[in-house]
């Protein structure tokens, strides 16, 4: 059984443009309406392990059969009765041989005034070390390509032709620098026109709100000329004709009429004026497209186009637009990685892991910066990216890579190289040379285990010389001569 999502999809952007911001990189989690943005797999190396179990096995094997035959082979020669005469009178002059050179030996060794009956023990030379405490950890090592944080062919958002371009290859540029400028002769009279519209539209203002003035004096006069008559016709009726009384209402209902009017039409001006301002502001931004910038720090990877190019617009679907240049963001790099199913728990935010760089022979430090949290369904592995700061830019996009996952630690354990334990089966021993310098074959528990190192969990203690190498020639209780050894310590993976 498999688990599935409920809705999987790849979100498109319904207007073609350029992306001024992106909020959300791989592996974030984002809410239904966050806003999301403003307008190799790599070979998994196994490591190679030396099995010297199998391979003292199999010496043990061709030993124990040679052994078995040539007991056989006897056996069968003595078997017959001549051979068996012969065998016997050989015996019998070799013994005799022996005991006359016994004699020799025994008398010139009186006359050296040694008293020496055998020969000592002859001791063995080996390779020891020390059982040491360590930090161990086993990991995971995944061959990975460098590529850069950030990565984009630079388009014109406007067509017209390269005036100058400013870069080449290699060069490093920082954010908002110029790389090109366009000529737009089309577009800069657009530009002119727009400002001229703009003007106009102020002019028209300045001339809608004189208008309004000289309405609201009309009006001011009007209706102190009505106000006052018809005080008049309250306080001495007859006076004055009704009809000067009426024509006086009349004035000053118009001029109100012109001062609504006036107002309107400054309003209307104010609309056209902010129509113009708009327009012009919308040509000046096409305009301002004409000068081509970088839009983050990086290095210019590839140059497409020279002085004098047409470049088509790259919001132009009808036939693919030739870009400026290839922008590189080699600050900061990614890696990655395929981490296979069994060692996805592993895999957490911000962890540290090694990143060996053998072109460079040497170690840089990376951080899981973010993965999917799905495992794909062919390869049963996670997609895991890892960042590696790069101010100095000494790493190059397309390198490659060796990350070490730490999957496994044990803090101060005890450790012995791998090459000190010999494996049968279910069963681990080791060679102690003891104080005495005679060999001590004890059989021991091994618990994490590296590429380089064992962790004894019981069977030796700290500081316990044990035996390296081959150690199928020694036994219990032999006499060796150690010679301790430094052997290198290999970090890596599986």
């Amino acid at each position: 059984m498999s688990w599935c999502l409920s809705r999987n999809i790849e979100v498109y952007a319904k207007e073609s443009g350029y992306a001024q911001n992106l909020y959300v990189d791989c592996g974030t989690r984002v809410k239904e309406n966050q806003l999301m943005a403003t307008l190799e797999i790599p070979e998994l190396e196994a490591p190679l392990r030396e099995d010297q179990a199998a391979t003292k096995n199999a010496r043990n094997e061709v030993a124990r059969a040679r052994h078995e035959w040539s007991s056989d082979m006897i056996d069968k020669t003595l078997c017959s009765t001549s051979i068996r005469r012969r065998w016997l009178a050989w015996a019998a002059l070799v013994s005799l041989v022996g005991m006359v050179l016994l004699g020799m030996v025994g008398c010139s060794g009186e006359k050296a005034g040694v008293a020496e009956s055998t020969d000592p023990e002859k001791a063995v030379n080996v390779a020891v070390t020390k059982v040491v405490r360590a930090d161990l950890s086993q990991t995971l090592r995944i061959a990975a390509e460098f590529r850069p944080f950030q990565e984009i062919e630079v388009h014109a958002k406007v067509a017209g032709y390269v005036k100058h371009i400013d870069v080449d290859v290699g060069d490093r540029v920082k954010k908002g620098q110029t790389l090109a400028v366009l000529e737009v002769p089309e577009l800069q009279d657009e530009l002119n026109q727009a400002a001229a519209s703009m003007r106009q539209s102020e002019q028209q203002v300045d001339q809608a709100q004189h208008e309004l003035k000289r309405a609201e004096a009309d009006y001011t006069v009007a209706h102190l000329t009505s106000t006052r008559l018809e005080s008049v016709m309250k306080t001495q009726p007859g006076l004055i004709a009704q009809q000067d009384v009426d024509d006086a209402q009349g004035k000053d209902l118009a001029a109100d009429a012109q001062v609504e009017g006036a107002k309107a039409g400054l309003a209307a001006a104010q609309e056209h004026r902010s129509e113009a301002t708009a327009n012009r502001a919308r040509v000046q931004a096409l305009f301002d497209y004409t000068k081509i910038t970088a839009p983050f720090d990086g290095v210019v990877t590839w140059r497409y186009a020279d002085t004098g190019a047409m470049l088509a617009a790259g919001t132009s679907s009808e036939q693919q637009a030739l870009p400026l240049v290839k922008l590189s963001q080699n600050g900061l790099l990614r890696l990655d990685i395929p981490v296979p199913e069994t060692d996805v728990p592993a895999v957490h935010l911000g962890k540290t892991v090694s990143v060996e760089v053998q072109a460079l022979n040497r170690t840089f430090e990376g951080i899981v910066a973010r993965f999917t949290e799905k495992v794909d369904d062919a390869t049963r592995t996670m997609m895991t990216e890892v960042d590696v700061p790069n101010p100095r830019l000494e790493l190059v996009p397309g390198m490659y890579a060796y990350v070490s996952f730490p999957v496994t630690e044990t803090k101060k354990a005890l450790a012995v190289p791998v090459q000190a334990v010999s494996r049968e089966g279910n069963k681990a021993t080791a060679y102690r040379v003891g104080g005495d310098n005679r060999i001590e074959v004890v059989p021991v528990t091994v618990g994490l285990e590296t590429r380089s190192r064992l962790e004894i969990v019981s069977g030796l203690s700290e500081g316990d010389r044990v035996v390296v190498g081959n150690t199928s020639q020694l036994r219990q209780g032999q006499v060796v001569e150690p010679k301790p050894v430094e052997l290198p310590d290999m970090e890596g993976g599986r």
